[in-house]
Parts: C-alpha cells; sequence; structure tokens
C-alpha cells in the first residue's frame, strides 16, 4: 500500500532531496523533504513518518543527533542513514544505536526501492507481531501455556473447572504436549497451590529405585540405605503428586499405589510406622491404557483410580493456529536469555514452521526457535535459520544442463521463499525484472498447496 506510506527526506543538498523523492514518488509513496535537522523535527511534531531517509552528514546538528531524537520520540518510526563511501563505519555505528539501514551515495533507484519495499515489509509484519503478542497477553496465556486455538480455549476452561475438586486426573497426550505444564496449571489453581507440586517420571527408574523414590526407605532396608529418606508420597503431603508416563508402573507396584490412593496411607521400605498422607494425584501417559488392560499390562482399578477426570492435549499439528503465538513466545524468551535483539520471524519462516508437523510438539518447537536464535545474526528469524525442517527433496538424475539446472535452482528458490518475488530476487543477487523475465522464458507457475 505505498500511497499510505509517509517518507520524509533529511539531506542539507537540495539535489539529494529532490532525487530521492521523485524515485520515491514513483513507486507511489507520499514524500516530504527537509532542508536540516530543525525543520525534520518540526515536521514529525505534525504528521506521523513511516520512514526517513537521513543524511549523516549535516551543518548545525549531525544526522547521528537527529537519529537519537527520533528513536526516542518516535521510536515506531525506520531510520535510513544516508552514506558516503568514507562514512560507513559512522552508518554502521548508527545502525547499532536503532538505525533499520544505510544508503550509500550515489543512489541507484532499483537499490533504493527494493530497501524501502523490504523495510515497509518489515513494518508491516512487525506491527502484525505487536497485535500478536497484545492478543496473546490477554486472552492466550493460562499460567505457562500459551494457545489461541478452540482446543486450547477449551483445554484452559476444563483446567479452571477441575482446579478446584480434589479428583484424580488423568492427562492423555503425544510427547511434547505439555501435559507436565497442564498438571502445574491445575496445582496452581488449585487450594493446594501453597503446597508442594511433586513430579515424578515413572519412566525414568527401575524398578527397585522406583520404589523407593515413591515410598521412601529407612535406615538399613537395603543395601546402600545408610539413613533414612522420605519418598515422594512424603513429600507431596498437602499438595499435588504428578505420576508422569504412569502407563510404565510394574504391576506389583500398581497395586501398591492403588492401596495409597484409596487409604492415604503407607509405610516406608524397611519400616513398620504407618504413615498418613493427603494429596492430589495427577497423572500422565502417551501411552493407551485401554489397549495396555486388554494386554494385562495396565490393572483396570488402578486405571479407574486415575482416571477420574480425563484431559487430551491435542499434538501442535492439529492445532496450528497456535504455531504463530507459541514460535514468537519462544523468541521472546530465547532473545531475552541470549541477550540478542531480535524483533520477529519473517513470513516465509513462519510458513515454514506452519507447514512442519512436528512429531515432537511443543517441545520440539521450542527447540527450533532456541537454536534459530543462537545461530541468527539479523535482527528478524528468516527462512535459513528454519532450513533444517525442510524435507529434503527427491534425488532425480543429474542433469549437465545449464537450462535444466537453472531453471531448477530458480523453482526451489521461489519455493523456499513462498514465491516471495522481492525477497528471491534477493537471494539470488538479481533484480526483480531479471527474474520474473526468467519466470516468464521458463514458464513457471507456483503449485497450489493442498
Amino acid at each position: 500500500m505505498p500511497e499510505k506510506i509517509h517518507i520524509l527526506v533529511v539531506d542539507d543538498e537540495l539535489v539529494i532531496r529532490e532525487s530521492l523523492k521523485g524515485w520515491l514518488q514513483k513507486s507511489g509513496y507520499r514524500v516530504d523533504t527537509a532542508e536540516s535537522g530543525s525543520v525534520a523535527f518540526k515536521m514529525l511534531e505534525e504528521r506521523v513518518y513511516d520512514l526517513l531517509f537521513l543524511d549523516i552528514m549535516m551543518p548545525t546538528i549531525s544526522g547521528l543527533e537527529v537519529l537519537e531524537v527520533v528513536k526516542e520520540r518516535y521510536p515506531d518510526t525506520m531510520v535510513v542513514m544516508i552514506t558516503a563511501y568514507g562514512s560507513v563505519d559512522t552508518a554502521v555505528q548508527a545502525m547499532k544505536t536503532g538505525a533499520s539501514d544505510y544508503l550509500m551515495k550515489p543512489f541507484n533507484p532499483d537499490q533504493l526501492t527494493l530497501l524501502t519495499e523490504k523495510l515497509m515489509q518489515q513494518r508491516k509484519i512487525i506491527e502484525e507481531n505487536r497485535f500478536l503478542r497484545e492478543q496473546m497477553a490477554e486472552t492466550v496465556r493460562f499460567e505457562n501455556l500459551v494457545g489461541c486455538s478452540k482446543a486450547m480455549q477449551n483445554l484452559f476452561e476444563t483446567i479452571r473447572d477441575v482446579a478446584g475438586s480434589e479428583a484424580a486426573v488423568l492427562i492423555t497426550g503425544e510427547t511434547g504436549t505439555g501435559k507436565e505444564v497442564v498438571a502445574k496449571a491445575i496445582h496452581a489453581k488449585s487450594q493446594r497451590c501453597h503446597a508442594p507440586f511433586i513430579a515424578l517420571n515413572c519412566g525414568g527408574f527401575p524398578e527397585h529405585l522406583l520404589e523407593s523414590e515413591l515410598f521412601g526407605y529407612e535406615r538399613g532396608a537395603f543395601t546402600g540405605a545408610v539413613k533414612a529418606k522420605k519418598g515422594r508420597l512424603e513429600l507431596a503431603n498437602g499438595g499435588t503428586l504428578f505420576l508422569d508416563e504412569v502407563g510404565t508402573v510394574p504391576l506389583k507396584m500398581q497395586v501398591d499405589l492403588l492401596r495409597v490412593l484409596e487409604d492415604k496411607t503407607f509405610h516406608r521400605l524397611g519400616g513398620t510406622e504407618e504413615i498418613t498422607v493427603d494429596f492430589r494425584v495427577i497423572a500422565a501417559t502417551n501411552r493407551n491404557l485401554q489397549e495396555a488392560i486388554a494386554k494385562g499390562d495396565f490393572r483396570q482399578d488402578f486405571f479407574y483410580r486415575l482416571n477420574v477426570i480425563s484431559i487430551h492435549i491435542p499434538p501442535l499439528r492439529e492445532r496450528r493456529d497456535d504455531i504463530p503465538l507459541l514460535a514468537h513466545h519462544f523468541l521472546e524468551r530465547y532473545s531475552h536469555e541470549t541477550n540478542k535483539h531480535i524483533d520477529t520471524i519473517s513470513r516465509e519462516a513462519m510458513a515454514i514452521l506452519k507447514r512442519y508437523d512436528w512429531p515432537g510438539n511443543v517441545r520440539e518447537l521450542e527447540n527450533a526457535i532456541e537454536r534459530a536464535v543462537v545461530i541468527c545474526k539479523k535482527r528478524v528469524l528468516g527462512a535459513e535459520e528454519f532450513s533444517f525442517l525442510i524435507p529434503a527433496k527427491p534425488t532425480t538424475e543429474r542433469t549437465y544442463s545449464l537450462k535444466e539446472s537453472e531453471i531448477a535452482h530458480l523453482r526451489s528458490v521461489l519455493e523456499d521463499f513462498g514465491w516471495n518475488i522481492t525477497r528471491a530476487a534477493e537471494a539470488l543477487q538479481i533484480n526483480r525484472v531479471t527474474l520474473h523475465k526468467k519466470i516468464k522464458r521458463y514458464g513457471l507457475r507456483q503449485e497450489r498447496q493442498g
């Protein structure tokens, strides 16, 4: 929408101001000019500008001084520094203090157009992301859960409903969907929130160690028991006991746990004293427990005791609407942790994230964003940071034809950038006109997405 973009050119040289104004107006932008920093300040007070082209070397007030004021008073206004060869270092320093880019004299009209389009697209994405963040802060966060899909909104409501109850909860879902996060949310919203939340990964211990972890032991109960130790059942007293991967609990221990859940009493290993506990149990599994019961691997009575209330977390591929929110949530977290200034995720990169099936669910998405933040050297996560998520294309018979090689490369780059001509042309290091000609010459067309 160039006609809605308002640009201010600030330069003490008339020929520079007029040439920039003429080129930008040809592209449909609304352009004003100012011959000094003081004139620019006055114009900025009267009108909102989306973009400033600002000369570094100006008398009285330098471009860097104007930049500092603009970023302080009008942080949403993007600034491109205009510089000659001799002041490139200063321009780079200006970018570190808030400028979006710099433009070398003498100007290339094609370069000017590409740069302006790129910055306006970047600005639009930032505005969309700001809206998403505001939306997320209001309606899509629940404790540490994030999601705007209907499935997640239903999940938030269910958590609110069950939190006030003392009933046992069984959470099901694939690995990485966030079952422990849901369990913690239930605990945080319950009357037991000020007491401990004790988690135990039942699949992380061999049978004999799992028993001692759960029930604790007295001194001398077995070789190596040099002193008494409380188990997770005692530690959870007053709070919530979370049994993760409960489908891996051995049959014998299922009997022992069933008794504890019914009587709220037990004995430490090697002990004679009956210990009374008061906790709420929440269990989770990625296993189909009905099938396990049918196979004789899981006790039906234990299943009914755990499954008073059931909550299923759908996999991420079934709620792709949550991917942008989750991706920005993790971007914010890891940008802060790594002390990097990464503002957003490009459209092409987000398209890759939304197309991918995420077999590892939210945990895999979080790892992908963390990896991208670590390796990224720009202010925007681009498609190149997520290339590892793009499946390798099937190998075809090698061709030695220059024409066929060029067609294959053009098609690959266009697909990687979602057929965004500007971005693809930048990646190919050719101008858009040339790319359009090649697309027409070779009859390339974007395949429809299923």
